[in-house]
Formats: structure tokens, sequence, C-alpha cells
């Protein structure tokens, strides 16, 4: 009875026996696991270290760097490896990319004729704005009427600087016509135009009246042409000064894979009719010659080059081989580009320039990496002084009368 008793509760308590031993079962398996996931840490750590320990070492770093230069723009040896009917395959691929970049060039051309279309229709708006700034036509009340944001609070700067122009204007004896300096307020407001402005620019870019774009026309070569409107001044007889650039939208019949839109190919200026005295493009310069014979000394007078916005209206000439020297296609590059620039940004949106609006927004669309880089440069000074093996004796930078050498 007593052995019937124990076998009964034996079998009885065998499934918690059985679910005990699992429990068993299963921390020793999560204490092996535990035990392999802080050895797998361990190593990683040590890995880390490691990593750190190479990277902070100059000759590591310096095969590194070489060898990633090394591996800069060349190719990773696949295509080489591919059979030859695919390479047969990829050949036609590139056939087609060839013809898409020819659709793509038709494409810019017709935006080429869109732009021509459009501005036909802009151009009154322009030639009003150009009639209210050289006051040839005031404008109404109601033209005048602007809803400013009702979120916009002005700074006690800004009301102190508005309170004194008021109290200038009313000392003025007359109101001033249409909107003064305006062109030349816009070219100082903008840092890729002001860069080119001199103080004795100023005087002359105070007569300047409007900036038209005239492009092309239709079955025409690719090209427009910017008009600076001067009213009569003191300075030279024309009342209008052009520069012209021609563009080309195609691929390159050697390179067709580089096309990526229209792109500039020259440019041509105009010649300005100085008044006597006036041309700011050059400069008076005295110089003292000693002769070598008889030891006296003469001074001589000679005329140089002078820096200029003006100088604008006078490129460098492209010649036919296309071949410049460095200076001449870093001029022309600069050219090109403020040529773009005024078309595309500062013509359309002249008023904003002024008023400073459009200077926020292009702003905006840049990162703030400056901060970024400050930061990063300072991570690696403080990496280089926990550096054991730092000597800033030896590291430092040679003096700068060594670098000019």
């Amino acid at each position: 009875m007593t052995s019937d008793v124990y076998e009964r509760r034996r079998r009885d308590l065998s499934p918690f026996y059985r679910h005990r031993s699992g429990v068993s079962f299963f921390l020793e398996t999560a204490s092996l696991r535990s035990a392999a996931n802080q050895t797998s840490l361990r190593l990683d750590s040590e890995a880390r270290q490691l990593t750190v320990q190479m990277m902070q070492n100059p000759q590591i770093l310096a095969a590194l760097q070489e060898r990633l230069d090394g591996l800069n723009g060349s190719p990773s040896g696949y295509m080489e490896s591919l059979p030859k009917v695919v390479k047969r395959r990829v050949n036609a691929l590139k056939n087609l990319q060839v013809k898409c970049a020819h659709i793509e060039a038709k494409f810019y051309e017709e935006v080429h004729e869109l732009e021509r279309k459009y501005a036909a229709l802009y151009q009154p708006l322009f030639d009003k704005r150009s009639d209210i700034v050289k006051a040839a036509y005031e404008p109404t009340d109601e033209e005048c009427e602007w809803k400013a944001d009702e979120e916009e609070e002005l700074t006690d700067e800004m009301k102190e600087k508005a309170k004194l122009e008021e109290e200038k204007k009313d000392e003025e004896k007359e109101d001033p016509k249409g909107i003064p300096e305006f062109w030349l307020t816009v070219f100082k407001n903008v840092d890729l135009l002001s860069d080119m402005l001199q103080e004795h620019d100023e005087p002359i870019l105070k007569h300047l009246q409007d900036i038209k774009v005239k492009f092309s026309d239709p079955g025409q070569p690719m090209s427009f042409t910017l008009e600076f409107h001067f009213e009569p001044n003191d300075f030279f007889t024309n009342t209008m000064l052009t520069k012209t650039y021609k563009m080309r939208s195609e691929p390159d019949e050697n390179d067709p894979f580089s096309f990526d839109g229209p792109e500039i190919m020259s440019c041509t200026g105009c010649t300005i009719d100085w008044t006597k005295g006036k041309n700011v493009t050059l400069k008076t310069i005295k110089k003292k010659q000693k002769h070598k014979g008889r030891g006296t000394v003469r001074t001589v007078t000679k005329t140089v080059p002078n820096d200029s916005f003006f100088n604008f209206f006078t490129p460098p000439e492209v010649p036919e081989n296309g071949e410049l020297d460095e200076d001449s296609e870093a001029i022309l590059a600069a050219d090109f580009e403020i040529g773009h620039f005024i078309r595309e940004r500062i013509v359309p949106r002249a008023v904003l320039y002024f008023t400073g609006e459009a200077i926020e927004d292009d702003d905006d669309d840049y990162d703030e990496e400056g901060e970024e880089a400050d930061d990063e440069e300072g991570e690696e000074e403080a990496d280089e002084e926990n550096d054991p093996d730092y000597d800033p004796k030896k590291d430092a930078a040679p003096p700068a009368e060594c670098k000019q050498q």
C-alpha cells in the first residue's frame, strides 16, 4: 500500500520534475548565452580599442589614405571581368544613353523657347517697374497698398532706423523722385556683385535705370543678352551697355555623357564711349626711372588697368581653338556665373534683392556646415591633446616665411 501510494505520488509529481528539469535546462542555456554575449562584447570592445589605436597611428593613416586615393576614380575591375557577350550588351546600353542625351538637349531647347515666350509676358511688368524706379510713373494708392505679415514684429533697432529715416525725409526740401539708387542697392546687397564694385563705380551705377534680358530670335543659335540702361551722365555717352552670352545645348561628340544641360560657350561685351578723364577701368601711375649711365632720375607716367565693375563689358576673347590660360579661364568662369545669376535671379526678382528678402531666401538654401566643421576641428584638436605620442613641436606648422618659399 505504501509502495502504491509512493508510486502514485511519484507519477503525480513527475510533470513537476519534468517542468523543473526544463527550467533548469533553460537557465543553463541562458547562462551559456549570457557568457557568450559577454565574450562577444569584450571582443567588440577590444576590436574598437584596436581600431582607435590604429587610426591614431600616422603611418597606418597615411597608408590607408594612399590606398583610398588609388581607388578614387579607378574602375572596380568588374567590367573587365565580364564575358564578351555581356560587354557587347553594355555597349548597346551606352548607345541608348547617347540617344537620351540628345533627347535631353531637345528638351532644353524647348525650355529656351518657353523662356522666350514667357519673357514677353513678364516684360510689361518689368517695364512698369522701370518706370516707377526712374519716376516716369507714379503708382496709385491702390498699387502701393501692401499687406505686411501680421506676425512680423519690428525690432527696436528697425524702429529706430525707420524713425531716423522719417525725420530725414521731413528735413528734405523736395521729395525724391522714383526710387533713388535702386540698382546700385541691389548690386551692393548681393555678394557676387558687390565684390566687383569699387568705390569709383558707385557714382556711375547711380545712373543705372534698368537691366533687361533679351533672348535670341527663333531659329537662331541659343543666346541671351543683358542690357544695362543708363540715364544721361557725365561718365560716358552710351545710353545702353550690353553683354551677350552664346550658349550650346547639344552633347559633345567626344564626351556625350558629360552633357548636363545648356552651357555658356562664350560672351561678348561692348565698347564704352568714356568721357575724357572719366574712364574708371584705367588709372594713371607715376614711376621714377634712373638712368644707368648718368644716374639721372626721371618721372614716367603710365596708364594701367584698374579694378572696376565696368571691366565686366570687356571679357577675355575665346580663341578659335578654345585654349585659354588659367587666368582667362578663371575670369570667364566667374563671368559666366555672374551673367547667369543676373539673368536668372536679379532681373526677375530685383525688388526682393533691393529689400534684402531674396538674400534671406538664398541663405536658407544652404546648410550651416561651418559650425559642424568647427566642431570637427575641435574634436581633432582634442584627440591630438589626448594622444600620448602627440608632439606639438614636431607637428607644428612651419612659419609663414617657410610656406612662401
